[in-house]
């Protein structure tokens, strides 16, 4: 029988694992409360720029394997594996806020009526996974099998579709061999291509992605430190970058010196990671990660103040014409 797939969350991740998905042979159902939105993805019109997405989208609907609806209790009636893909937006003294991903079990677990698992892929602070499970058991029907994974994503963007389709790695986060065997199913083709596969528990596929982002962040931070000190001594931070990435243990990418790390990912995903670090009583062990965000930080001031350094002062004013090249994230992005 063929494994029927919802997905929980129409934004970025959403809507490119759903797609992807679909692609894969599954029958998709897409899921979100914003109705504008649905309606925009079944016409194949996709809310933000990701090459190759609206292409896949609009082959699916058209083929039937893929639908769009707001009704979480049609998605909870149709399919055996939930994707959670919600939002988990930087709230206070950013922390995640996970209040869409409790709304999502809340609305969905009680109305289960077959076999199903559960499975976040929405970045969250280690321990959120664990503390859904007696949520989940209380909420699920009698005589319903529920059960929760977690299973990271690690999307880039402008190649979003390519690493749906062909992941580096694939990280499951279960509590058993049925949860395990389920994922395995789901992504047969790319473990058939050769995707190495870490199987582990809750805690520690919820922290993959973060300390991902968190230790790319540090390399580009540590590049940036490192072109303050070329500044003031006449090295060249190209060249040093060069001769560090020939070093197998360092590795060439993402020692760009510039204006520091920026877009949707690692800004939020460092600084709750230090959240949650210090909601533990840990943040000892993140205190690094402050020395990161400063560094990220001066960086834009000390962008400024190169650029002043070159424009005609009168007055105390400074004056030119200033060209921004460049407006978007990163290349094939928004």
């Amino acid at each position: 029988m063929t494994t029927r797939i919802s997905v929980i969350g129409t934004g970025y991740l959403g809507a490119t694992h759903a797609a992807g998905m679909a692609e894969l042979g599954y029958e998709v159902i897409g899921v979100d409360t914003d109705a504008a939105r649905i309606q925009a993805l079944a016409a194949g019109q996709v809310p933000f720029y990701e090459p190759g997405l609206p292409e896949l989208i609009t082959k699916h609907v058209a083929s039937g394997r893929l639908r769009f609806t707001t009704s979480l209790e049609e998605a909870a009636g149709t399919a055996d594996v939930h994707f959670v893909c919600v939002g988990t937006p930087q709230g206070v003294n950013g922390a995640a806020d996970v209040s869409f991903l409790h709304a999502v079990i809340d609305k969905l677990v009680p109305a289960l009526r077959r076999p199903a698992l559960i499975v976040g892929k929405s970045t969250v602070p280690v321990g959120t996974a664990e503390s859904l499970l007696p949520r989940v058991a209380a909420l699920t029907p009698r005589g319903v099998d529920v059960e929760l994974a977690w299973n990271p994503e690690f999307l880039r963007e402008g190649h979003a579709v390519h690493d749906t389709l062909h992941p580096n790695r694939l990280v499951f986060g279960v509590t058993s061999p049925a949860a395990e065997w389920a994922l395995r199913n789901v992504y047969a083709a790319a473990i058939a291509e050769g995707a190495p596969v870490v199987v582990s528990n809750l805690p520690t596929a919820e922290l993959v992605k973060v300390s991902a982002n968190a230790f790319l962040a540090t390399k580009i931070s540590f590049i940036n430190a490192m072109a303050e000190l070329c500044e003031l001594t006449g090295a060249d931070v190209t060249s040093l970058a060069d001769a560090l990435g020939h070093d197998d243990r360092i590795g060439r990418k993402f020692l760009g010196a510039g204006l520091g790390y920026g877009g949707g990912c690692l800004p939020k995903d460092v600084r709750a990671l230090v959240a949650r670090a210090e909601e533990l009583g840990s943040g000892r062990s993140v205190e690094f990660l402050h020395g990161v965000e400063a560094i990220n930080d001066r960086r834009r001031d000390r962008v400024v103040d190169e650029a002043l350094s070159v424009l005609r002062h009168v007055d105390g004013r400074a004056f030119g014409r200033v060209a921004v090249l460049g407006a978007s994230f990163k290349p094939l992005s928004d």
